[in-house]
């Protein structure tokens, strides 16, 4: 057993991909520009002015505010493996045996992503607790559409990331597929509600036994990262081999009232009430019973 062979490269792009296809965070940001150092760098284009013809034409300029974030988020992981060159020479034995590690990571990861953007969200976008049962989880959905239709959000690329009890009330409205498929990064297959693709988390805040749901457009948060670390050494007192890789990222809020959020309390569903009056004009036909 050693190390001598060991190439960082091979299990820094086999750990990015795991990552990558787990990772939820990946799929409901913006990605940044360039990197630069510890900063990652956004670039927004401004806004265009719409003008009268008149016979002539007054060019705006084009303003694109630039964006940076510290990538101030470190995170680390170390696992054993009994010979890493046997591993690395097989070729596909270093897909399962980083898959632990890429799970693990891009669980934390999307944690604080999620917890930055609801912590980010415009005061006039936090509809504050909502009481949900199957009845009325789709329309809550559908009502924070609309919040992000009233602020101009643009309509492509929006999500609505929930947890899997939420999924269940949707699952039991007739107009949700009632078999829905959850791919390995929380979103749920060809399932929209108001053109939010509905994505699966159980990493959603949760605060006095309320979790927060969230609708949200890609372009409301930046987040980045990059591997600065991944090497392997001999283990002392084992007879095994250690990789282990430093992680680095950032995250934060490019448009604030691009997203909404809602405190979520799952409540039991509300009984049916049906009331029967019996009126002159109109009277209720009842069957007389013999003996009665």
């Amino acid at each position: 057993m050693a190390v001598t062979n060991f190439i960082p490269t091979i299990w820094e792009a086999r750990l990015l991909e795991n990552y990558h296809n787990r990772s939820l965070a990946d799929v409901i940001t913006t990605a940044p520009t360039r990197i630069e150092g510890n900063k990652i760098v956004f670039g927004t284009v401004g806004a265009v002015a719409t003008k009268d013809y008149a016979g002539t034409v007054e060019w705006d300029e084009i303003d694109v505010p630039k964006v940076e974030l510290n990538m101030d988020q470190k995170k680390y992981f170390a696992f054993k493996v009994d010979d890493v060159d046997k591993v690395q020479a097989a070729g596909n034995l270093v897909d399962p045996t980083v898959a632990e590690a890429s799970a693990a990571m891009s669980e934390t990861v999307d944690k604080a992503v999620l917890k930055t953007i609801a912590d980010g969200v415009a005061a006039g976008n936090k509809l504050g607790v909502k009481q949900v049962h199957r009845k009325n989880a789709y329309d809550l959905l559908v009502d924070m559409a609309t919040k992000l239709n009233k602020n101009k959000v643009p309509k492509v690329n929006r999500y609505a990331v929930i947890d899997s009890e939420y999924l269940g009330l949707l699952s039991k409205d007739v107009r949700f597929t009632p078999n829905p498929k959850v791919l390995e990064n929380g979103v749920v297959e060809g399932q929209t509600v108001a053109g939010l693709q509905i994505c699966v988390s159980e990493e959603l805040p949760v605060a006095t036994s309320k979790t927060t749901i969230i609708a949200l457009s890609k372009a409301a948060t930046g987040h980045g990262k990059q591997l600065n670390e991944m090497e392997a050494m001999r283990l002392e007192g084992s007879f095994a081999d250690g990789v282990r890789g430093l992680m680095v990222y950032g995250t934060g809020v490019l448009r604030d009232k691009s997203a909404v959020t809602a405190q979520i309390e799952y409540v039991d569903e509300p009984a049916t009430q049906v009331n029967v009056i019996n009126t002159t004009a109109a009277p209720v036909n009842t069957k007389e019973v013999a003996g009665a």
